[in-house]
């Protein structure tokens, strides 16, 4: 069935119009589920689903995609990237440190005195 989206009334546009709000606004549903045998409890369920945009999601602080090694499968190659680099950064800057100060004392030494 074609649905116009220029935004004449028909059902199809309702239904965009109504899953843009959702999408901007957000969705929460919740549920438990639980199974129990004579009182005694022996499964709990706990469903909670959240249903926005992206931009909502993170600006509400939820961004665990960008973290999850599943769905960013090259993060972890780059995380040790980024740990090896700033190893050789802090190897490099003890060298400078090291190499500032050994050129310090020769200009001293080289200085003549003005006594």
């Amino acid at each position: 069935m074609p649905t116009d989206l220029t935004g004449s009334p028909s059902r199809g546009t309702g239904l965009v119009d109504v899953l843009d709000r959702v999408l901007d606004k957000g969705l929460v549903v919740a549920g438990d589920i639980k199974v129990s045998l004579a009182e005694v409890e022996l499964l709990t369920i706990r469903i909670r689903l959240m249903i926005c945009s992206i931009d909502k999601a993170e600006e509400i602080g939820l961004d665990w995609w960008k973290y999850d090694r599943h769905l960013s499968p090259g993060r972890e190659q780059v995380m040790q990237e980024n740990l090896e680099l700033r190893e050789q950064l802090r190897l490099m800057e003890r060298r400078l440190a090291v190499l500032t100060r050994a050129s310090g004392r020769k200009s001293r030494a080289l200085r003549p005195d003005k006594d």
